[in-house]
C-alpha cells in the first residue's frame, strides 16, 4: 500500500525545520534590533485550527520566557461584534499556513488600525496575511498537500521560539534551536515502532489526550489529528483540568494518551497517572528515558531516545503523535490525506 502524503510530510519535518531556521534567522535578528526600544506591553496571537494550537504553545512559551502577558484572540470580537479594541503598545501575531484565513486576517487588520505592531507567520509569501503584516516570517516547509497539517505545525512552533528569542528570551539559545532538526529526525525514526503500537487501537472510537504547560498545545494538536484522520472522538485536557471532573469519563481500558516530559509538570502528570492506573485505564505515555516514574505507571510507552529540557520537548514530542494518528488511519482503512467534509483552506467569519 502506498504511503499517505501525511506520512511523507511527517518524515520531511527535519529538513523543513532546518530550512526555516536558516532562512529566517537573519529576519529575526533584524526584527530584534528594530523593536529593542519598543518592547510590547501585551502580545495577542490570532489563528484557527492547527495554527491555533501553535498559538496555544506560543502563549505558554512567550509568557514563560519573556514575562510579557499573552492573549489568544477571539476573532468574533472583531468580525461579528465589531468591537473597538485598544491595541496601542501591543504586538499582534497572526499565524496561518495559507495566509488566507479570513477572520484571522480581519483581526490583524483591525489591530493594525488601532495601534498594534503586527507580525504574520505563514507559508505563503504572496498571501493576504503577508501583505497585511508589517513584519512577515515565513515557514519554509514546502507545499503541504495533505489536509492534515503536520510539518507546518512544527515549523510554526520553531518560528514562535525565534519570536521569543527576538523579544528577549534569554533562556533560549540559537544553538539549542539548531538541534531541533536533529531531534525531529530521531522522532521520525520511531515510525516502525509506533506503527506496530497503533494497530492495537484500530477499533478505538473515543480517547483522552493530556498535556500540561508547554505540551498542553500538543494535547490539542494530537487530539485534532485523531479526530480529523481517524474520526476518533478525542477530548483534550491539562492534567489539572482532567482531575476537576472529566476523569469521570475514564473506566477500565479507556485509552488516555499523555505527554510526560521531565520537568516542572512531572509531579502533576505523575499524580494523574497514579489515578488512571487505579482506574485501570489504558495509558500511552510519550516521554524520554529520564522520566522512569511516568514510564513505570503507563500501560504503553513511546520513548523519545534522548533526555531533553522540557522547554525544547514540544517539537520532538508531537512527531510520534503525528505518526500514531497517520498509522492509525491506515489500520482503520481510512485516507488521512482526505478527511471527509474538510478542505485545506477554511474561510470563516
Amino acid at each position: 500500500m502506498r504511503d499517505s502524503r501525511m506520512l511523507e510530510e511527517i518524515r520531511q519535518q527535519p529538513e523543513a525545520l532546518e530550512r526555516t531556521l536558516r532562512a529566517e534567522i537573519g529576519n529575526i535578528e533584524r526584527f530584534k534590533q528594530r523593536i529593542a526600544g519598543r518592547v510590547p506591553r501585551l502580545i495577542v496571537l490570532a489563528a484557527r485550527g492547527t495554527s491555533d494550537n501553535a498559538a496555544q504553545f506560543g502563549r505558554y512559551l512567550l509568557e514563560i520566557t519573556t514575562g510579557i502577558p499573552v492573549s489568544l484572540a477571539a476573532p468574533s470580537i472583531h468580525t461579528l461584534y465589531k468591537a473597538k479594541v485598544d491595541f496601542r503598545d501591543a504586538l499582534v501575531v497572526a499565524i496561518s499556513q495559507s495566509g488566507e484565513s479570513t477572520d484571522t486576517n480581519l483581526v490583524l487588520s483591525s489591530a493594525k488600525k488601532r495601534g498594534a505592531l503586527t507580525v504574520g507567520i505563514t507559508s505563503e509569501a504572496s498571501s493576504s496575511l503577508a501583505q497585511l503584516a508589517e513584519d512577515v516570517f515565513l515557514v519554509h516547509a514546502g507545499k503541504e498537500r495533505s489536509v492534515a497539517a503536520t510539518k507546518t505545525y512544527t515549523a510554526q512552533l520553531l518560528m514562535l521560539y525565534l519570536l521569543a528569542f527576538a523579544l528577549g528570551a534569554n533562556v533560549l539559545r540559537i544553538g539549542d534551536l539548531e538541534r531541533l532538526p536533529e531531534w525531529a529526525h530521531l522522532a521520525v525514526r520511531l515510525e516502525s515502532e509506533i506503527g506496530s503500537l497503533s494497530e492495537r487501537y484500530r477499533f478505538m472510537d473515543h480517547a483522552i489526550v493530556v498535556g500540561r504547560g508547554l505540551n498542553y498545545a500538543n494535547a490539542f494538536e494530537f487530539a485534532l489529528k485523531l479526530m480529523e484522520t481517524s474520526y476518533v472522538v478525542a477530548e483534550r485536557f491539562s492534567s489539572a483540568d482532567l482531575l476537576h471532573g472529566p476523569i469521570a469519563l475514564v473506566e477500565r481500558n479507556f485509552p488516555v494518551f499523555v505527554f510526560a516530559p521531565s520537568g516542572v509538570t512531572g509531579a502533576s502528570i505523575g499524580d494523574m497517572l497514579d489515578k488512571l492506573r487505579r482506574l485501570k485505564a489504558e495509558t500511552v505515555v510519550i516521554t524520554d528515558p529520564s522520566n522512569r516514574a511516568a514510564a513505570a505507571k503507563a500501560t504503553r510507552t513511546i520513548r523519545f531516545p534522548r533526555k531533553l529540557s522540557e522547554l525544547l520537548t514540544p517539537i520532538p514530542y508531537i512527531i510520534p503523535a503525528q505518526l500514531f494518528a497517520a498509522r492509525l488511519a491506515d489500520h482503520k482503512g481510512l485516507n488521512p490525506d482526505r478527511p471527509r467534509t474538510i478542505r485545506k483552506v477554511t474561510r470563516t467569519l
